[in-house]
Parts: structure tokens; sequence; C-alpha cells
């Protein structure tokens, strides 16, 4: 059975061809600049790779290109699209409508749409994947994958906020915790590395990129997510603020007279590494700047980030009653040694021990934990993809 998994991004459009037989990844590639000049598909069969630079408006248009690459008698790998047996597409929010992923109907459709005002940025996207692949590949079964779900299993505790409960019930105003479908792919694979089953063990685990969250699975359900009602609640990241006094946006906004959007991009886009470094939003960029260039601003931001990191596995772990492993996944959980090193030191009380030596390594699966830590430390890169096309071929087979 051959899945094609497609995520959708306002300008930009990621899929992979997976054979299930083997979950291997057939053809994979990314459009770029959709509705832009510029616009170009970067397509690639194994290590073979293939550019394509066209007008491409709208989405429909970037996903009739992935088709046409696909099925290219010279770049492709399949013969015609009778070969795909459904699509799986990653969509952000699902709200309180979706605790996993679901074959879409026009009812789903209607739901992802009343989710819209959840994710302004992401949904709209999202929808019009579904909507282009729909018309393109009319009666091929359609699968949405949540980054909310995974997190649904949260105590009704956990995800309640401090405000008077109408709000909650008039405006759905909770947490709902992103990133779903990477934590709950990096539980599992820590749960096997672990040689127990996931619903015997207590795991944390750290999605640690420009966008980052943490997540305690407990029994390999999520039981709280630092993410919380939009992405920007929990650790400080690339460009979001994190966890802040709300007092502090009233301040600014009458300080500085900012407006509603003026205040949201700040929040958003302003804040992070990148306004406390002043150097860049990229881990990459700040780390040099602090080893390098003894640049104190940058040696802040990650102290801060590292702080605020480890207290959020201090809490889980209390939320969990310990934990038999700490995970550490994509961009920067996966590449950064120092990174790793900093979170970890001061967490020996939980049985915490990282080996140096493990610990010098990059982008692949390994257990950096010390031979005598209580705790595992686990690097396990996050494959969201591949979660989506397990799901659609789960819900399709």
């Amino acid at each position: 059975m051959k899945i094609l998994v497609i995520n959708c991004g306002s300008s930009s459009l990621k899929y992979q061809l997976f054979s299930m037989t083997n979950e291997q990844v057939l053809a994979k590639g990314l459009v770029e600049r959709i509705g832009m000049s510029g616009a170009v598909l970067n397509h690639q069969k194994g290590a073979e790779k293939h550019v394509i630079e066209d007008e491409i408006p709208n989405h429909e248009k970037a996903i009739a290109l992935v088709i046409k690459a696909i099925i290219d008698p010279n770049h492709g790998v399949l013969k015609s699209t009778d070969e795909i047996c459904a699509v799986g597409h990653r969509v952000v929010h699902g709200g309180e409508d979706f605790s996993g992923s679901v074959l879409i109907t026009d009812a789903v459709m209607e739901a992802l749409k009343r989710n819209i005002e959840l994710a302004p940025l992401h949904n709209p996207p999202n929808i019009m994947g579904i909507e282009a692949c729909q018309k393109i590949m009319p009666g091929l079964p359609q699968v949405g994958v949540f980054d909310t779900a995974f997190h649904q299993t949260m105590p009704p505790y956990a995800y309640i906020y401090g405000i008077p409960y109408d709000y909650y019930k008039k405006y759905k105003i909770r947490k709902y915790g992103f990133h779903g479908t990477s934590h709950k792919y990096v539980a599992e694979r820590a749960a096997v590395m672990l040689k127990k089953p996931v619903e015997k063990a207590k795991i944390i685990t750290c999605h640690l990129g420009n966008g980052a969250s943490i997540t305690a699975v407990d029994k390999g359900i999520s039981v709280d997510t630092s993410m919380g009602f939009t992405p920007l609640e929990g650790v400080m990241m690339g460009t979001r603020s994190g966890d802040l006094d709300p007092a502090i946006v009233f301040y600014l906004m009458e300080k500085e007279g900012w407006n509603f959007a003026q205040t949201n991009n700040f929040l958003n886009k302003q804040c992070g590494v990148l306004g406390l470094s002043g150097v860049s939003s990229d881990f990459r960029d700040i780390e040099s700047a602090a080893l390098e260039d003894k640049n104190d601003r940058a040696q802040l931001a990650l102290d801060r980030f590292a702080y605020a990191v480890k207290k959020y596995i201090g809490s889980y772990a209390a939320v969990l009653n310990g934990a038999d492993a700490i995970v550490f996944t994509a961009g920067l959980g996966e590449n950064s040694a120092s990174m790793r090193m900093k979170i970890c030191g001061g967490l020996e009380y939980m049985g915490v021990k990282i080996d140096p030596d493990k610990n010098f390594t990059r982008g692949v699966e390994a257990d950096v934990s010390a031979d005598d830590a209580k705790t595992r430390i686990f690097v396990i890169p996050t494959n969201e993809e591949l979660m989506i096309a397990r799901d659609t071929y789960d819900l399709c087979k």
C-alpha cells in the first residue's frame, strides 16, 4: 500500500510517499513560495534530486506538480496515481472535536473550518491541501492527523485555566498542546529502547527546535504539555516569548501604544531567544556567538532556555511521580550536545546522568545516559510523517 503524506503551510508544501510494506520512503519533496514569484518544487527520489521551477499560484497547482513529479517517467516512482491508496494530511488544530486521526468527511471539513479561529495561520492551508487533493484525486481516501489530538487525554485539571468556567464553555479557552504527533512517535520509540511496553512507561519528551514543547507521557498517553491555548505558551522559543506575566502585555501596549496586531506580532515574532540574544532565532547562531564571540546576551539566552526546559522536566517528574526516560528530539534536541548537557545538569536527584562521550552525537537515535543512570536520556530523531502515514494506513487498510 502506497500512502502520500501532505503537510501544507501558508506558502509551502512538504510531502513524502511511503510504501507501507516496509515503511520505506519512495520519494519526498518540498514546494516553496506558493503564490509568490520564484516558486519551486524540490523533488527527491533516493539520492537523486530534481528541481522544478514553475508558476504555482495556489495549493491546487502545487499538489498537481507533486503528483506529476511522483509519476514522471524519469524522476517518479509510480506509474499512475492509481497506486496511491490514501493521502494523510497534517492538520494543526482539531480543537476538542478530535482525539485521534479520522477519515475526512463533509462533517470533518466543517469542524476543521470551525477551528480556524483557534489556528488562523495553520488550519486554512491545511484545509486547502485537503481540498486540492480531493479535487485532483476524487474518491481517494483522505485522512486528517492532528497536532492536538495526542494531548486530548489530558485531565481537566491539567488543561483548564484559572478564568471563569463560562469562558471555557463559551469560547473553548483551554490548553490544547501541539507537536502531538512528534511527542507520540518519540515516546513510543523510547519505550522500545527501554525494553518495556509504552503502557508501563513514564516518559518526558522534549521537542526542542525553533518551536519547543515538553510533554509528560504516562502509560503512553499525554497527561500534560507545555504549549497551551496557542503555541505561544511554554518555554521561550526561537521567536516566541513563552511563559510570562500577562500584565507585561498590558504594560507594553500602554507604553508603546501598540494595537492587538502589533502586540501579537511582538510576542510571536520578536521575542524568545531572538529578542533576548539580539543575534538570531537560530540556536546554532546563538551557540556560535556565545562560544566564539563571547557574547553575553547570547549566553544569557541559552542559559534562560535551558533553565526553562529544566523547570518543565522537574514539574513533569512531579506529575508522573518519577520518569523512566527523558527524550530529546527536533532540531536542537537532536543535534546540540551542549544544550542536552546544560538541561540535564542538576537533575541528578532524578537519577539523571549523561555520559559525555555518548552525548557527542547528532541526529541519530542513541542512549546518551551513563551506564549507572536510573533515568535514561535518549536522543530520538522525530518522524511525524511516518506517524501520519501509519495512522492513514490503519484507517484505510
